[in-house]
């Protein structure tokens, strides 16, 4: 995490840099547009115009051209446009170069803020602490499975709200024989994520064998349920198919097992087929097909 947060630091030091630059230039930019306007000849040009107008307007009065009415129209017309000119070249006061200085690092500051909140919000902050204490496990050859239930017990008490904790804690609890417990470490991550398939069907094969493979009614709610919102769930189907080749169903058995082989993972799909062949002996009454337990074959899925 530390090598995080200094990556984090090293990608706002640019954007701090940019905000803060200006507070240097500040001074020099004040020098050059203070020796500007000084420096500005406008007015001067405007006066030597009207000069030059007035004496040519004086010379057209002189040669007959026009009359005293017409000269003193002009040079009333004249005398107003020097006004509207050098009225609009007037410049207020420069501000002092240190004048909004404090805002600037109030910017800066407001950047950082927003943007490690933003970070804290949508970041991945929780997932890098679950996977560096994984990572740590996997290294450790002296970890055993209640080191690492005890780990990720204390990151599920540290973000309770991450459903990648309750992920990997709810295989653990089931291989381990903490039934109970993996029935919360589901139902925890339904509540973060919704009632998915694939979490509805964890939780209804975990029912189904500590009802003892049967069928009960709470299982068969999860049954339905998964099967509404995905009718291929290859864990549902697997469930159903033990469930009829305990009831001497082997047909039934094997059109479930086959549906579910149609979208099973690889991890699934061996197991799957070993418990057809199975199924198929017992069709056909095979007598080695006796000594086969399909729940052997078929455990149930990481």
């Amino acid at each position: 995490m530390t090598l995080l947060w200094i990556a984090l630091a090293l990608m706002l030091l640019p954007a701090l840099v940019c905000l803060l630059a200006p507070l240097r230039s500040a001074r020099a930019l004040y020098s050059q547009q203070q020796a500007f306007e000084a420096d500005d000849a406008a007015t001067e040009q405007n006066v030597a115009i009207f000069k030059r107008r007035l004496a040519s307007l004086n010379a057209a009065h002189e040669r007959g051209d026009i009359d005293t009415e017409q000269r003193a129209e002009g040079q009333l017309e004249l005398e107003r446009n020097l006004l509207d000119d050098t009225a609009d070249q007037r410049t207020r006061p420069l501000q002092s170069p240190r004048a909004g200085r404090l805002a600037v690092p109030l910017v800066a500051l407001g950047v950082t803020a927003i943007s490690l909140f933003w970070y804290l919000q949508e970041g991945a902050e929780g997932d890098l602490a679950l996977y560096r204490v994984q990572q740590e496990l996997l290294e450790d050859p002296s970890a055993t499975a209640t080191t690492y239930i005890a780990r990720l017990e204390a990151q599920a008490a540290r973000q309770p709200g991450n459903p990648n904790v309750w992920a990997a804690l709810f295989p653990l609890y089931r291989d381990t024989g903490q039934q109970a417990r993996a029935v919360h470490a589901l139902e925890q991550l339904m509540t973060l994520e919704g009632r998915q398939p694939e979490v509805l069907a964890q939780l209804a094969q975990l029912r189904f064998f500590m009802a003892d493979r049967e069928l009960a009614p709470d299982v068969q709610a999860l049954v339905d349920e998964t099967l509404a919102q995905d009718p291929r769930q290859p864990t549902v189907l697997g469930l159903l198919g033990i469930h009829a080749f305990d009831e001497g169903d082997y047909a039934g058995a094997i059109e479930r097992w086959r549906r579910a082989l149609a979208t099973s993972d690889n991890a699934m799909a061996e197991s799957l087929r070993e418990g057809i062949r199975v199924a198929q002996e017992r069709l056909e009454g095979a007598p080695a097909a006796e000594r086969s337990d399909p729940t052997e074959i078929m455990p149930p899925r990481p």
